[in-house]
């Protein structure tokens, strides 16, 4: 990659973000997406878009304002960095509503459903919103007057909102109307058997506004949105109480600083410096669009009942996973041989199963497990509740620090200390990402300790939507080092020294450049030689250099990264060694493998981390080796499968653009393939 006469070895991170979404937004243009799951993905972008701005680009903003000037590894300065995001961000903007209303609002249309402006209702559907306006709307609507009694209000984080502009007696006035979030977005208004109409809730309230404000004259009105900046401040090392400061950084994240203004394009000019003098936002932050504002709401629309012909075909969780067909007593079920489980394409159920018997087993002594996010209304969290109950010991390490699921994530601690239950709340300075199950049963033989790790979070809901990989094993070696890491969690000993495991932040960085020297030697002795890694982000610096010098080395690389990726292949004599593919589809790819060909005997590995320095540094990170032949002969061809995928997979070039992969052959969705193997 190549920014005027400079070569740039290294792609920025929010750069390589936005080209993320923005292949997520894709999702939205395909055709051969069923309609509704279009709607959805549109959805998905604009809630992921959020994000970024509350996050990443709130802290690029500290920096500028802190006058920090040091170039990234990609050669941007912070200030430098906001002017291209801003670039990037209007491009796609324009790709997301021209998406909107040329694609997705004609589709609609064509299967029957129909967004009306109040235009263009009939006299009957006019009547009916105004039944819907005097009796739901206007009970919860504070209009709320600007003046110099009454200053401008504080707007909750990426609330909805109406500015207006009014006259009294030939005197200029402002006041703010908030779109009730507690309130359907959308009002169903059909006036036939063959189509549902509906109108948008704003709509309604800027239809009414004379209701509102009798006693003026309205001279101008527009939605308006603002996004603050939402990560979180915790000082762990001073804290006395991690959960009572969680939960004062979760009231300050509701008035943090506007980072984003978004309008409605070709809005009142007056109206519009109002807003952004009383926002203090700089105009490089005003974003104006052709509405509607905020497409997060598509999400529930996206669901709404007497759809279900426009969606893909209900996923099916009734059957059990390949390695639990016909197993009632999963302790048997491990003694016999590890497990596997292939989430969503295998039901999350024999995760749900396992601690179900646990609690239930008289012979179970203890059950110890981390959680980082889960549902909110998890059966995992009652099948702990009732081991609790029934006598078990049960430990539980509660994430508070999960971003966005802190407010979750404090309601199910509280709940599981009250059934009686230990809960710790993680290491000062580190989030525990790591994701495993510990189970202590009495038998004949002694004290057998059964251990679940995964890739990705025990969600019942999110196990339907996102691709993950769980293990089920009771080998001796890996449940001392369970208990080791479970003692580290929740006491004051010092990391240790594990068999098979492979923690963060104290292992796991020497682990993977171990792991690719070794791949290095045995290129330069003309062995066997070959790295594959699935993984969700690649950003760290440290390894992109590893893997740099391994493909100079002549060791082939294939990289599967979901999302953010800051190492650029195919340089020539840096990276032509190295090819990296992106794959977004119906579910999200959030599984990570790690595959190192050793020589020609390979070792697979999964895991918890990605390739980022957080996970590397700064967190509680668990990668484990798969020992049985038969599972490390799956996993390797769900890689092979992803690598040979030609619908949803599109590969990184040299530029740091993404293009389609080249379809030679037949047609291939991995994510497809995955389901019809699941189906056998």
């Amino acid at each position: 990659m190549k920014i005027g006469k400079k070569r740039i070895f290294y792609n920025n991170r929010e750069l390589s973000w936005l080209d993320f979404n923005s292949r997520v937004l894709d999702e939205a243009f395909k055709k051969e997406n069923p309609i509704m799951e279009r709607v959805k993905f549109l959805s998905i972008c604009a809630s992921n878009l959020d994000e970024f701005f509350m996050v990443r680009v709130a802290g690029i903003m500290d920096q500028v304002h802190a006058n920090y000037k040091k170039e990234d590894p990609s050669g941007l300065t912070p200030k430098k960095q906001l002017i291209k995001i801003t670039e990037k961000t209007h491009d796609f903007l324009d790709r997301q509503y021209f998406c909107w209303e040329m694609s997705i609002k004609k589709a609609l249309k064509n299967n029957g459903i129909v967004f009306l402006e109040i235009s263009k209702l009939s006299k009957s559907q006019l009547e009916k919103i105004d039944q819907y306006f005097d009796k739901i709307i206007f009970p919860v609507l504070t209009p709320l007057a600007i003046d110099r009694s009454r200053p401008f209000p504080l707007l909750y984080n990426r609330s909805l909102n109406i500015a207006v502009s009014l006259e009294e007696d030939g005197k200029a006035n402002f006041a703010v109307v908030q779109v009730p979030s507690i309130l359907p977005r959308f009002l169903e208004v059909s006036g036939r058997d063959d189509v549902r109409e509906f109108v948008l809730l704003e709509d309604i309230i800027m239809y009414k506004l004379d209701k509102i404000f009798e006693l003026h004259e309205i001279k101008a009105y527009f939605p308006f949105r603002v996004t603050r900046n939402s990560d979180l401040d915790i000082d762990d090392d001073e804290r006395e109480d991690l959960m009572v400061a969680v939960q004062k950084s979760i009231k300050k994240r509701k008035r943090g600083r506007p980072v984003r203004l978004e309008i409605l394009k070709n809005g009142d000019s007056q109206t519009k410096k109002f807003l952004i003098d009383m926002l203090d936002v700089d105009k490089q932050d005003v974003y104006e669009l052709p509405g509607p504002l905020d497409l997060t709401f598509l999400s529930k629309f996206s669901q709404l009942e007497g759809f279900e012909n426009l969606r893909f075909e209900r996923l099916s969780q009734a059957n059990p996973p390949k390695d639990f067909i016909g197993v009632e007593d999963y302790f048997a079920a491990i003694r016999e041989k590890d497990r596997l489980v292939h989430h969503p394409y295998e039901s999350f159920d024999a995760v749900l199963n396992f601690i179900k018997q646990a609690a239930e087993d008289k012979d179970v002594l203890a059950i110890k497990q981390t959680l980082y996010r889960v549902s909110g209304e998890s059966p995992l969290i009652d099948e702990l509740v009732k081991a609790a109950e029934n006598g078990k010991q049960v430990t539980v390490l509660v994430e508070l620090k999960a971003r966005f699921d802190e407010e979750n994530n404090i309601i199910w601690a509280k709940k599981l200390e009250k059934a009686g239950c230990h809960v710790v709340y993680g290491l000062p300075g580190l989030k525990t990402h790591c994701k495993i199950i510990l189970v202590v049963r009495k038998e004949e033989e002694g004290i057998r300790r059964y251990i679940h790790m995964g890739t990705g979070n025990y969600n019942d809901i999110t196990a339907k939507l996102y691709t993950d990989i769980g293990l089920f094993t009771c080998k001796e070696t890996f449940g001392q080092d369970a208990s080791l890491l479970f003692n580290f969690l929740t006491g004051y000993s010092k990391p240790p020294e594990y068999n098979k495991l492979i923690v963060a932040p104290h292992g796991l960085r020497n682990f993977f450049n171990k792991m690719i020297e070794n791949e290095i030697e045995s290129a330069k002795k003309s062995l066997p030689s070959g790295i594959t890694l699935k993984i969700n982000s690649l950003v760290d610096m440290d390894m992109i250099k590893s893997l740099y010098k391994a493909s100079k080395a002549g060791v082939p690389i294939k990289l599967i990264v979901r999302g953010i990726c800051c190492l650029v292949p195919k340089l020539e004599s840096v990276s032509e060694n190295i090819e990296v593919i992106s794959i977004v589809g119906r579910f999200l790819e959030h599984s990570r493998i790690y595959k190192f060909t050793c020589a020609g005997n390979p070792k697979i590995f999964l895991g918890s981390a990605d390739l980022m320095p957080r996970n590397l540094d700064r967190r509680v990170e668990l990668v484990f080796p798969v020992d049985d032949e038969d599972i490390k002969a799956r996993i390797e061809k769900i890689l092979r499968i992803m690598l040979s995928d030609n619908t949803n997979a599109k590969m990184q070039m040299e530029d740091t653009n993404y293009v389609e992969v080249a379809k030679t052959g037949e047609k291939m969705s991995s994510q497809n393939e995955f389901l019809r193997l699941a189906s056998f």
